[in-house]
């Protein structure tokens, strides 16, 4: 049970300039030496293919630098925020390497994006609104009420929301926090919350606490089911094994990179549930846009009147943003989001500046106007091409080879892909149409990935000739052709180091090439773990503790239930009651036909088996691990009616997840 829930934030070997028995690599530029996580140089292909990106953007455009700079306030060049075991966990000179003109290893648009993600410290938006930028993938915002602040997303962790309490305290004075806005249910936006109780002392009981209506359950629950997939998956989405450098990882897209410490939250005394719903906080009137289920299933943006200043949230930020998210989770729905801006722009055309949770903002009327319409229409142009291109009979893939924005929309920085891609969006928008199956029959049932791999290895004349091909294609620049060759290789003889070597070299380019961070972070993560094995990175379950303990039970229930061993469970019966003696409820669980079904009851059942008397934090501890499971079962601090070990055989049938599953190989 240890690992019953993940609350995710969700970290080797080169072969030489030529392949002994194979074609020779392609040439690199400047020094062809891998670097010390064994990535090796940019061929003169991916050299060439970063080259012409910087010749079609005007990579020189300085507006976005001006403004990202503009209002500042103070920053600390010395930053370094560590956590509770001393481990830094942000430390901005970790990425002083992201200055000048783009390496041959980073495609120059991403490394444009990179140093404004790296601008970092207190920003002066408007008289009265502040932001504390880069102590965190996301922004804290301060707004200056009648009689003291109100705080706006708290960071990810509180050690770096305590950082960014800190800085904001010594420039800002020292008025009291009356209110807080958590503006969606994503943990960077509300983790750090212990941070600002810790800064409001006493008064925090009284704490104005604001949020959309759902936040609370999809906080807590959107990593649960399947959180411990998601967790590991996002190691790749955020390059967490890689090494911050030319080679490795340069930026998210979204900020410059997660940060991973201790945090929780806080449920809200006020919910947003209608658009221009008007709130006074402090003596600051707050019109607030209803938003759930665009980029986040519970979230909210809002307009200050008097101050005509529009809080984009993460409705509209610096990025083209994900309608699917490489770490896994529900598709967005890509005409909401573009509908839920165009509502902004009806609502709130007077707005003279938008900011948001990420990034930097924007000011001038005219500009706004322009920033919002282009936000907008990207995401209902992917989605009105997907949709024509797919009533033509056109596949997912083969619509992301096809669609490119239209010009006026390729050539604005802030509607790039830097996070989300054209090309997943354009799948995502499939997906959420028409699923997983394109039509085809035979793509219908096809074989699990080794059994087609070794067919193919086979058909391909075996490993040597697949690996001489493999190799052709990457001196010759035809990646992607490579890396499903060499892919179907390492899958049908995963041992073989010359393979793996190989189509961890495909990835390096691939990943140099990539406007997208989090696509850069997949392809050398792969290439990381191809050279040097899967890495054991999962986040600490005890540093979920202040999240796991707003958990309602019927979500431990609902994940308990995913990790059920169905064929273990073939044949058995069992009933079984869980009173929670701090919340008053009663919950019990019905084993049936290898299915574990649960209800909340007003009494337990009188046929259970088993009856056992806990706390709600007394089962976090289990999950957490802070409490080992027969140690807990025979504890003084669990009343268990019946046989403990009847509960023992049930707890046998519950699978314990495996955080750090392979991915680049079987």
């Amino acid at each position: 049970m240890r690992r019953l829930v993940v609350a995710a934030v969700g970290s080797w070997l080169a072969l030489g300039a030529a392949c002994q028995g194979g074609t020779p690599l392609a040439s690199a530029p400047g020094d062809a030496a891998p670097d010390a996580s064994g990535h090796v140089a940019p061929t003169a292909d991916t050299a060439a293919a970063n080259a012409a990106v910087a010749g079609e953007l005007p990579i020189a455009d300085a507006q976005d630098f001006d403004d990202a700079r503009r209002g500042l306030v103070a920053s600390e060049p010395d930053l370094e925020i560590r956590d509770a075991t001393g481990k830094v966990i942000r430390r901005p000179r970790d990425f002083a390497f992201v200055t000048g003109d783009a390496p041959p290893s980073v495609n120059p648009s991403l490394w444009r994006q990179a140093k404004l993600d790296g601008l970092h410290g207190l920003f002066e938006v408007s008289p009265g609104i502040y932001q504390v930028r880069g102590y965190d993938v996301s922004n804290m915002t301060w707004i200056r009420g009648a009689t003291g602040w109100i705080v706006v997303d708290p960071l990810t962790a509180t050690e770096t929301a305590a950082a960014a309490v800190a800085l904001a305290r010594k420039h800002l004075g020292d008025a009291p926090v009356t209110a807080l806005i958590f503006t969606h249910s994503h943990i960077d936006h509300f983790g750090g919350v212990a941070a600002i109780g810790k800064d409001v002392g006493a008064s925090a009981a009284s704490l104005r606490i604001v949020a959309p209506k759902g936040f609370l359950e999809e906080a807590t629950s959107e990593n649960v089911l399947a959180g411990v997939a998601m967790g590991r998956r996002a190691m790749y989405m955020y390059g967490l094994p890689l090494e911050r450098s030319p080679r490795g990882h340069v930026d998210t897209g979204l900020g410059i990179a997660p940060v991973r410490g201790e945090f929780g939250i806080l449920p809200p005394t006020e919910l947003v549930d209608h658009t221009a719903q008007e709130l006074s906080i402090d003596g600051v009137r707050f019109v607030f846009q209803y938003a759930p289920h665009t980029e986040a299933p519970a979230e909210l943006a809002f307009y200050l009147p008097e101050q005509k200043a529009y809080c984009s949230a993460e409705l509209a930020t610096r990025t083209l943003h994900n309608l699917y998210t490489l770490r896994g989770a529900k598709v967005r729905d890509a005409l909401l989001w573009s509908g839920a801006i165009d509502d902004a722009i009806e609502r709130f055309g007077d707005a003279e500046v938008v900011f948001a949770s990420h990034g930097w903002p924007t000011w001038g009327r005219e500009r706004v106007a322009d920033y919002l319409a282009k936000q907008r229409d990207v995401y209902q142009y992917i989605h009105d091409q997907t949709l024509r291109l797919a009533n033509q009979g056109f596949g997912p893939q083969e619509i992301a080879d096809q669609l490119a924005l239209p010009t006026a929309l390729a050539t604005t920085f802030h509607v790039r892909g830097y996070y989300g891609t054209v090309r997943h969006d354009a799948k995502a928008v499939y997906q959420n149409y028409f699923g997983w199956y394109d039509g085809n029959p035979a793509h219908l049932d096809p074989l699990a990935p080794v059994d087609a791999a070794k067919h193919y290895v086979e058909a391909m004349g075996g490993a040597a000739e697949v690996l001489r091909k493999g190799r052709e294609a990457y001196a010759r620049g035809e990646q992607r052709w490579a890396a499903m060759l060499l892919d179907h290789l390492v899958f049908a003889e995963p041992e073989n180091a010359d393979a793996r070597e190989a189509l961890a070299r495909v990835y390096d380019q691939l990943g140099y090439r990539a406007e997208s961070g989090p696509w850069r972070d997949e392809y050398l993560t792969g290439a990381y773990e191809l050279r040097h094995g899967v890495q054991d990175g999962g986040a600490s379950l005890a540093s979920a503790s202040g999240l796991l303990l707003h958990l309602p039970p019927e979500e431990f229930f609902a994940s308990m239930a995913t990790r059920l061993n169905g064929p273990k469970a073939d044949g058995k019966k069992m009933v079984l009651n869980f009173v929670f003696t701090d919340l008053d409820q009663t919950h019990v669980l019905v084993l049936d036909n290898a299915v574990l079904h649960h209800r909340r009851r007003a009494a337990p059942d009188p046929s259970a088996a088993v009856t056992v008397r806990l706390t709600r934090p007394f089962l976090v501890g289990l999950v957490t691990g802070q409490l080992g499971l027969r140690d807990a079962l025979f504890s003084d601090d669990l009343s268990v009616d019946g046989s403990r070990m009847e509960l023992l055989s049930f707890f046998s049938l519950l699978d314990t997840p495996q955080p750090s599953f392979p991915i680049v190989t079987p």
